[in-house]
């Protein structure tokens, strides 16, 4: 399955996957957005190209399960990769610094 991937303008390490199933017959997109709707479009912002994908299931991807993405550009024809949650959490304690130094 081949995709394109787009950056948000909202939110930081937001991404967007799209479906392009007939690459690269298909390479006159005129709006890959139309399937996208409207409110997802809206809470996701300016969207900006990343790069183009080729997904199968042994491929890797860093931050979400492959077969995740795969599923839902089968069955929805994008997949929206959130931005990883817990690595800072801006209500956390200051650390009292290093003991024993």
């Amino acid at each position: 399955m081949h995709c394109d991937i787009y950056r948000s303008s909202k939110k930081d390490e937001m991404y967007m996957y799209i479906a392009r199933p007939n690459y690269p017959d298909d390479k006159e997109q005129e709006n890959p957005f139309e399937i996208i709707p409207e409110t997802v479009l809206t809470a996701f912002g300016k969207a900006t190209f990343v790069m183009h994908l080729e997904l199968h299931t042994e491929r890797k991807l860093a931050r979400v399960n492959v077969l995740h993405v795969l599923d839902s550009l089968q069955t929805k024809g994008f997949f929206i990769q959130m931005p990883p949650e817990g690595l800072i959490n801006p209500n956390a304690v200051e650390p009292e610094g290093l003991r024993g130094a």
